[in-house]
């Protein structure tokens, strides 16, 4: 609420303004009240709880959830509901903002939960790696991609839409950490065009992706044989998906049209400009494409004569 009246205090109120600081006030009313009435109760078991676990944990070298938590219960007395409620728990802390304490409480929770089939596993796994994101932990948000990918695909009850929804889903949170982890750039080449799953999950349901995926290969220096690749993936796409970059590649490598290729290198500079995660790409993107665009020119003479 602070930051809200801070936003607004050099203008006078609107009449949404006003709605919405309202609408702050009783959010903020029902926080209090399920703190008070929810977890304060429960307060002292579950700092009890989180306490063991931390402990047991570190110093139970145990990759067996039902193990671990089987030794939890025998010798300090932590019940199967206990885990329900540290799952709601970390639940709202995350809600309320505290995504360091949500990352901590998921994370115990996912490593007593045995087996994947628990919805809220998955859910849990979702979380964790929200909060990750969210305080820019890169490294150990790839790590929970990773890990969240991996359950996706060993799900074998899940229906072929349900497997579409979630890969579709991680497509688009795998792109905070593919553009500002250190090896991202690699990553979501690897993932996008050569995990065949994964490309159809783009190709049937969020094209606009191959934005995304064309601005890594262009701006990545070690990767320039998959052009090819990605040009045969763009012309598939063309009818359902263009923007300025793909058509930058279909101009170069398709069209030979070099004349059309410096227009839409022109007009990549405003879509990057205006592209949350793209924007950061920029210095690369228009000096890769210079070099594409020499390198292919030379080609295209050398072939003609």
């Amino acid at each position: 609420m602070d930051v809200f009246k801070n936003l607004i205090q050099t203008r006078m109120f609107q009449k949404g303004e006003v709605n919405a600081l309202h609408d702050l006030v009783e959010i903020r009313t029902e926080v209090v009240y399920t703190v008070e009435n929810t977890f304060k109760l429960r307060q002292n078991l579950l700092l009890n709880v989180l306490k063991i676990l931390s402990l047991t944990i570190r110093y139970r070298q145990t990759r067996d959830g039902r193990q671990l938590f089987d030794y939890l219960e025998m010798h300090h007395g932590i019940k199967p509901e206990m885990l329900d409620t540290l799952y709601k728990y970390a639940k709202f802390q995350y809600e309320c903002g505290n995504y360091s304490g949500a990352a901590e409480y998921l994370y115990f929770y996912r490593v007593l939960v045995p087996g994947n089939d628990d919805r809220n596993t998955l859910n849990a796994l979702w979380g964790k790696l929200g909060s990750e994101i969210l305080m820019q932990n890169w490294e150990t948000a790839l790590e929970d991609l990773n890990r969240l990918k991996d359950v996706i695909e060993s799900n074998n009850q899940a229906g072929t839409l349900q497997l579409l929804q979630e890969r579709t889903w991680l497509i688009h949170w795998s792109l905070f950490v593919f553009f500002n982890h250190p090896k991202g750039r690699d990553l979501i080449i690897d993932l996008f065009l050569y995990q065949p799953q994964y490309l159809n999950a783009i190709q049937t349901t969020c094209p606009h992706i191959l934005r995304y995926l064309t601005t890594a290969v262009i701006t990545n220096k070690r990767r320039r044989t998959v052009l090819k690749d990605l040009v045969k993936v763009i012309q598939q796409e063309s009818y359902t998906y263009k923007d300025p970059i793909t058509e930058f590649l279909e101009c170069l490598y398709v069209n030979f049209d070099f004349d059309g290729a410096q227009q839409k290198l022109r007009e990549c500079e405003t879509v990057l400009l205006n592209d949350f995660f793209l924007v950061a790409c920029l210095d690369d993107f228009i000096e890769m494409p210079d070099c594409l665009y020499l390198r292919h020119s030379a080609e295209y003479t050398n072939a003609s004569v």
